[in-house]
C-alpha cells in the first residue's frame, strides 16, 4: 500500500467539523473570570465543557486593545490549558496577541486521556474537536465583552501541534480562517527521522568534533578522516535531512522522542528485532558491523534501590527533549538502580527485564545507564514498588539497536526522495522491508489524523534548516501536497518561510547562542502577515526561494533572492569568513545584514566565546535602524588557537523599530586562527 493510499483510507472515518455545535461540547461552563496585570492588563476566563476533561482559557485585552480577532496556540500533546501564564519570558503569547489586537486561547487539548492512542478516546477529540470547541464558546465570550462582530480566529502549533494545526485546517470549516504550522513533520516523520539519527550517532560518536568543524564556517566537509562506516553513516543521514551543520549539539542530543517510539515499534512490528539479528538484508545479520560491538545483554542483580532524583522535565532535557515540547508531567519522579555489575558497549536505550522475585517478567524502560545506575522512565511505578535488592535482571540494548535502522525497511512511495538511497540503480527496493508503514499509523494516532494538503483556509508554514527533529523537507513535503489540492491557485491560500540557524524547539535562551536562534520572531510575523491577508487582503510575504539538493533544503545567500522574512547577514574578517593572523594583529571585522522587504534590522548582538566553549550574548550594538546596515570594527586575539566571532542580527518585520515583537533573527560567523 502507498503512502497516499495509506492516508486515504486512515481519513475515511475522519469527522468533519464546522462552526455549528458539536454535540460532545454543549455545555459549557466558566469556573474563573477575572482581571489580571501580568504580563499586560487582560481579563482572564477559564472553564470547560461538562462531561468532558477538556478545559480552556482565554485571555481578553480591554475593549481600546481589540482588533477583533484571536489567536489559538495548540501544543504537540495534551498539556495544561494554563501554559501562557506560567511563562512570562520575552517571547510571552498573551502580550504578543494582545499587542496584536487579538485575545489568546489555548487548550488542555482535550485532556490527558485524548492524547493516548490507546485510551480508546476518539482520536479526533485531541486533534481537533477540543480545540474547535473552545474556539467557538471563546467567540461566544467575545459576544458579550466587544459586540456581535464574529471574530477572526488563527491556530497555530508546532511539532506535534503542527500536525494538529494541518489537521485541523483540513477537517473543519468556519472554526478558524488560516493557520501556522511551524516546525512540521511528515506521515512519514515517526520514526524514521529518530531512528536514522540515533544510527548515526551511534557510529559517528567518536569522530563528531571533526564533524563540527568540518561544517562550521572555514571549515571542508571534504577533508574529513572518516572510516567507510564513518562516511556511510554521515552520507545516509545526511540524504535523509538531518541537517549537517546542525551536530554542534550532539553532546547534548540524546534520544529525544525516540525512547518513546522504539517500543511502539517493537510493539506494532514484534517480528522486527528478532529478523533484523537473523535476516540477511538487515544490518545485525551483518557480522562486520559494528552493531555487534556495540550490543549490550548483561544479566546480572540490583545491588540498591536508589532514591528518586530527578523531575520528568530533568531527565528528558538531558535527554535532548526541547523543555517547551515536554509533555504536562511534572509531578512524575525518576527513579535509580543500582546494579551489582556496570555494563560496557553503548549502552543508551537499553531495557531491563526481571528474572527473579515479586517482579518477575516485567520489562523496564531505561532513559540511560551512568556506570552501574540504571536510570527509569517514569510512569512505571507498580514494577518499581515491587522490585527488591537482589533480584536478578539482564540488562539488554537489542531491541534499541535494531530500531536505529528501522527506516531502512519502511521504503514509501516516490514522493519521499530522501527514501531513494535504499533503491538500486533501477529503482528497485534495495533491502527487504516491513508488512506496513508504520509513519501515518503514529501520525493518525499522535494527531487523530494523516495530512493530505487539502486545506480550507490561508496558512502560512514556519520551517528550520537546523531542525534535527522535522528535517527540513518536510516542510516542503507537504506544499507539494497542498499544490497537489490547489494547483495554480496555491500562492493565494499559502506560503512556506525557512528560517536559517533555527533548531525544533521554540524555547529561549538557545543552549549555543553563537550558532542557533530563536524563530519565534518568525511565528509572530506569520500570525500579523496571515491576519492582514485574511481580514485585508494584503499580500504576506513571499515563500522563501529553496530547492531540495540530496535531502538538505538550500537557500539562496541573499536577502532579495531568498524572500521569506528572515533578514540576511554576511561577517568577514579581513575581507573572507576565515582569517589567519598572528596574536596582537588586528582583524577587520564587518557585519552586512539586510532585512526583507518592508523590515529593518534593529539590532547586532556580539555572541561572546568564552575560554573553555561556553557561550553567551554581548551588549547590542548603537545602530540606526535601516532596511541595510554595516558595522566595521577591529578586533585583536590574545591567545594562539582558532577563534570564532559571531554577530546575531534582529530585524523588526513590520518596519517598526519600537515594536518588540515580530524581531526575526539570523547569525553570522567567521574563523580566525590565531598564531603565536
Amino acid at each position: 500500500m502507498s503512502i497516499d493510499q495509506t492516508a486515504a483510507a486512515l481519513l475515511t472515518e475522519t469527522a468533519w467539523v464546522t462552526d455549528e455545535p458539536d454535540e460532545l461540547f454543549r455545555e459549557p461552563y466558566i469556573d474563573v473570570d477575572e482581571w489580571r496585570n501580568a504580563p499586560v492588563r487582560h481579563r482572564y476566563v477559564h472553564g470547560g465543557f461538562h462531561g468532558t476533561d477538556t478545559r480552556f482559557s482565554f485571555y481578553y485585552p480591554e475593549s481600546e486593545a481589540y482588533g477583533g480577532r484571536f489567536f489559538q496556540h495548540v501544543t504537540p500533546v495534551a498539556q495544561s490549558e494554563n501554559l501562557a501564564h506560567e511563562s512570562l519570558d520575552a517571547f510571552n503569547k498573551i502580550a504578543f496577541s494582545i499587542d496584536s489586537g487579538a485575545y489568546f486561547v489555548e487548550t488542555n487539548g482535550g485532556g490527558p486521556d485524548a492524547a493516548n492512542p490507546m485510551s480508546g478516546i476518539d482520536p479526533t477529540i485531541g486533534a481537533f474537536r477540543a480545540s474547535a470547541a473552545a474556539a467557538r464558546f471563546s467567540r461566544v465570550v467575545a459576544g458579550e465583552l466587544y459586540g456581535a462582530a464574529r471574530p477572526y480566529g488563527y491556530l497555530y502549533g508546532g511539532s506535534g501541534g503542527a500536525y494538529r494545526t494541518i489537521g485541523s485546517a483540513e477537517n473543519t470549516q468556519g472554526v478558524w480562517d488560516g493557520f501556522v504550522p511551524y516546525v512540521p513533520g511528515s506521515p512519514m516523520a515517526m520514526p524514521n527521522v529518530f531512528s536514522v539519527r540515533m544510527h548515526a550517532q551511534r557510529i559517528l560518536r567518536d569522530v563528531f568534533p571533526s564533524i563540527v568543524d568540518a561544517y562550521d564556517v572555514g571549515g571542508d566537509p571534504a577533508a574529513l578522516d572518516l572510516t567507510a562506516e564513518q562516511r556511510e553513516a554521515l552520507d545516509e543521514v545526511t540524504r535523509m535531512g538531518f541537517p549537517p551543520r546542525s551536530w554542534f549539539g550532539w553532546r547534548t542530543m540524546g534520544m529525544h522522542a525516540f525512547s518513546v517510539l522504539y517500543p511502539g515499534v517493537m510493539y506494532m512490528d514484534p517480528t522486527f528485532a528478532d529478523d533484523f539479528w537473523r535476516v540477511e538484508g538487515y544490518l545485525g545479520a551483518d557480522p562486520a558491523s559494528s552493531v555487534h560491538r556495540d550490543r549490550v545483554q548483561l544479566t546480572t542483580t540490583i545491588s540498591e534501590l536508589l532514591a528518586e532524583t530527578a523531575t520528568r522535565e530533568e531527565q528528558l532535557v538531558a535527554g535532548g527533549v526541547d523543555e517547551s515540547f515536554l509533555h504536562a508531567a511534572s509531578d512524575l519522579q525518576v527513579s535509580g538502580l543500582r546494579l551489582a555489575e556496570a555494563p560496557t558497549g553503548w549502552i543508551l536505550g537499553a531495557q531491563l527485564a526481571v528474572l527473579s522475585g515479586a517482579a518477575t517478567g516485567a520489562v523496564l524502560r531505561l532513559s540511560g545507564v551512568d556506570g552501574d545506575i540504571a536510570l527509569v522512565e517514569p510512569g512505571q511505578g507498580e514494577l518499581l514498588a515491587a522490585l527488591a535488592t537482589g533480584d536478578t535482571v539482564a540488562l539488554d540494548n537489542s531491541s534499541f539497536l535494531a530500531a536505529q535502522t528501522y527506516h531502512r525497511h519502511q521504503v514509501p512511495g516516490p514522493e519521499y526522495a530522501a527514501w531513494d538511497q535504499f533503491r538500486d540503480a533501477d529503482g528497485a527496493l534495495a533491502l527487504p522491508q516491513r508488512p506496513m508503514l508504520l509513519g501515518p499509523l503514529m501520525t493518525q494516532g499522535a494527531s487523530g489524523t494523516v495530512p493530505s494538503g487539502r486545506i480550507t483556509g490561508k496558512m502560512i508554514v514556519v520551517a528550520c534548516l537546523l531542525d534535527r527533529e522535522a528535517f527540513p523537507w518536510q516542510a516542503d513535503w507537504y506544499r507539494a501536497r497542498v499544490t497537489g489540492h490547489l494547483g495554480d491557485a496555491v500562492d493565494d491560500s499559502f506560503r512556506l518561510w525557512y528560517v536559517d540557524n533555527a533548531l525544533h524547539g521554540d524555547d529561549d535562551p538557545q543552549e549555543f547562542p553563537a550558532r542557533s536562534v530563536a524563530y519565534v520572531g518568525a511565528l509572530e510575523t506569520a500570525l500579523r502577515q496571515l491576519a492582514a491577508w485574511v481580514e485585508d487582503g494584503v499580500e504576506p510575504s513571499p515563500t522563501t526561494a529553496y530547492e531540495i539538493v540530496d535531502g538538505q533544503v538550500v537557500v539562496p545567500e541573499g536577502a532579495a533572492e531568498r524572500r521569506g522574512v528572515q533578514p540576511v547577514a554576511t561577517l568577514t574578517v579581513n575581507g573572507s569568513s576565515s582569517a589567519s593572523v598572528r596574536v596582537g594583529e588586528p582583524v577587520s571585522v564587518r557585519v552586512e545584514a539586510d532585512a526583507t522587504a518592508g523590515g529593518v534590522i534593529v539590532e547586532l548582538v556580539d555572541v561572546v566565546t568564552e575560554i573553555g566553549g561556553e557561550e553567551r550574548l554581548g551588549e547590542p550594538m548603537v545602530l540606526a535602524p535601516a532596511g541595510s546596515v554595516v558595522f566595521e570594527q577591529q578586533r585583536t586575539f590574545d591567545a594562539p588557537g582558532t577563534h570564532f566571532i559571531a554577530v546575531r542580527v534582529s530585524a523588526q518585520t513590520g518596519g517598526d523599530a519600537s515594536d518588540p515583537h515580530a524581531r526575526v533573527q539570523n547569525i553570522v560567523r567567521a574563523r580566525v586562527t590565531v598564531t603565536p
